[in-house]
């Protein structure tokens, strides 16, 4: 197989009939209120028509194509049908502000737009702004009025394994998302990579269904999940997004065999009435990263079937995971590494650590080309690549203990990013948006323990000469940050400070800002604005 399409055309082949999309029902929303499901057949068909339609308005090899669809199985009607020419996907998240959408419509050089009607007129107020003309068309059209490409003609020849398939955004330390470039050998290695997972993530060929509630511009559900379907001639169950109150209901429903989790899941189902529903469904396993090692043989034991905690990233494709008993199930351990990927804990020079001491993952390949399977790396950004990828290992920026048996088990993140409800959120990003704001004169960004969340955003503020630091300064850096970001980014918790810890070059050290051990957020004078972070649409 060299490309996605291939790859889904050979299972819609061998299994027309089997299921191969769905979503539950929505309680009366507008989307697919009675649920739905669609066979590999029925995607086949719709997939040739959408090829068609891109194919006879130009767009081919080399061109991008953004999508706006949110979490719905459609999604992967359009990009199965513009892999089928060479062209790649760019998902955006629709939770983005105006300004980081048209970041990454300008970054990406995107050469069309497809939508949802609601949201047309924000995206053309993106193209409004954008040098590059970028058409943007609603998708319930069908392509029907697509336009033509106005941009280069495809490029030569047929796509292949290293074609760009997808561009996804992922936070780095800099204040804007990176573009990972991820091509058809990264879909079909990571598919086939999850496939064979074996052990306790046994994957039944043509039985299962996976139920993930994780959002389409994520690798996990957009990509990892996906192919991992395609081979096993499975059905992926995408819901619009995690619902702890209809969670059971909607697994129940889909006859799901399979769940994805985050941090965020298992607390807030325990918190859940106790009920039939908690034993009532035909749920084998659940796979995901993050639940509290307390709260892990709890959730086992009250919901019947195990979670398996995996490690992964969007620059990686395959993953890691405690597969095999016996598992650790009171501790943070992901997994030992396995056949050709190769996993382990370095200092800061590089050199491996001992067994059970602190140090950064790196992976790698075996093999002759370390970076095989891998992201083909960060667009218009080479220094990034070639940093990240120092002595031939992927330099993850997460801290882990390895033991002598291979475990590797998670400590902490180096990098500054901070980890909320699954969303990456860089630091600096924020510190940037809270600088631009006339009454700040210095701000450090991190994160903050959140018992539902995993982490929140903590802005400590060094307030100008003259601002008063009080609940209403508070709010109303709260609400700046609101109007320029999506809605999960803006700080948690602000904390008005008279001053910052730096280096002699006025670098702020934010590990001096709290002593060892303090709870920065018991500190007086704290302003809690968790409430106010709610989606805006």
């Amino acid at each position: 197989m060299q490309t996605v399409y291939e790859a889904f055309l050979d299972a819609a082949h061998d299994v027309p009939g089997n299921a191969f999309l769905a979503a539950p029902s929505m309680d009366g929303r507008a989307y697919h209120p009675e649920g739905i499901e669609f066979t590999y057949g029925e995607v086949r068909d719709a997939v040739e028509h959408l090829r068609g339609r891109y194919a006879a308005a130009g767009y081919g090899h080399g061109h991008r194509v953004a999508l706006l669809l949110e979490n719905r199985p459609e999604h992967f009607f359009h990009l199965l049908a513009m892999n089928a020419l060479g062209v790649s996907c760019v998902p955006i998240n629709p939770d983005y502000t105006h300004d980081e959408v048209l970041y990454q419509m300008e970054h990406s050089e995107a050469d069309l737009a497809v939508v949802l009607r609601t949201r047309v007129g924000d995206l053309e107020a993106v193209a409004a702004d954008r040098e590059k003309p970028l058409p943007v068309i609603a998708y319930e059209d069908g392509l029907e009025n697509v336009p033509e490409a106005s941009t280069d003609p495809p490029k030569a020849g047929e796509p292949g394994l290293h074609t760009e398939a997808s561009l996804l955004y992922t936070s780095g330390t800099t204040g804007r998302p990176k573009g990972c470039i991820l091509t058809n050998d990264y879909f079909l290695t990571s598919g086939q990579w999850y496939f064979e997972m074996g052990g306790m993530l046994e994957i039944l060929p043509r039985e299962e269904r996976i139920f993930n509630p994780l959002p389409l511009f994520h690798m996990n559900c957009g990509v990892v999940s996906f192919m991992c379907m395609v081979y096993a001639r499975g059905c992926l169950i995408v819901p619009d997004r995690f619902h702890p109150s209809t969670w059971w209901k909607d697994v129940t429903e889909t006859r799901a065999s399979i769940v994805h989790y985050l941090g965020v899941v298992p607390p807030l189902l325990l918190n859940q009435p106790p009920g039939e529903q908690d034993t009532g469904h035909v749920v084998r396993l659940g796979m995901g990263a993050g639940v509290e090692p307390e709260l892990h043989p709890v959730f086992e034991e009250r919901f019947g079937f195990p979670l398996i905690e995996l490690w992964g990233m969007t620059e990686t494709g395959r993953i890691i995971g405690d597969n095999f008993e016996p598992r650790s199930i009171h501790t943070r351990a992901f997994g030992r590494p396995r056949d050709e990927l190769m996993a382990m804990a370095v200092d800061d020079d590089d050199n491996p650590v001992p067994p059970g001491e602190e140090g950064e993952l790196v992976v790698r390949c075996a093999g002759d080309d370390p970076r095989r399977g891998f992201f083909a790396g960060y667009l218009k950004n080479p220094e990034a690549t070639a940093e990240a990828w120092r002595n031939d290992w992927f330099h993850t920026g997460d801290v882990v203990t390895q033991d002598e048996t291979g475990m590797l088990t998670f400590v902490d993140r180096k990098k500054n990013i901070i980890r909320r409800a699954g969303e990456n959120i860089a630091a600096a990003e924020i510190e940037a948006v809270l600088q631009a704001h006339e009454a700040v004169a210095q701000v450090a960004v991190l994160a903050v323990p959140d018992e539902v969340r995993e982490e929140e955003v903590m802005a400590c503020v060094v307030p100008m000469a003259g601002a008063t630091a009080d609940e209403a300064l508070g709010r109303a850096l709260f609400d700046w940050c609101d109007g320029k970001m999506a809605y999960y980014k803006p700080p948690g918790w602000v904390l008005f400070m008279d001053g910052l810890p730096t280096t002699g070059t006025q670098k702020v050290q934010k590990t001096q800002i709290f002593p060892p051990g303090e709870d920065p957020r018991t500190r007086s004078g704290i302003f809690d604005f968790r409430d106010q972070k709610k989606r805006k649409r």
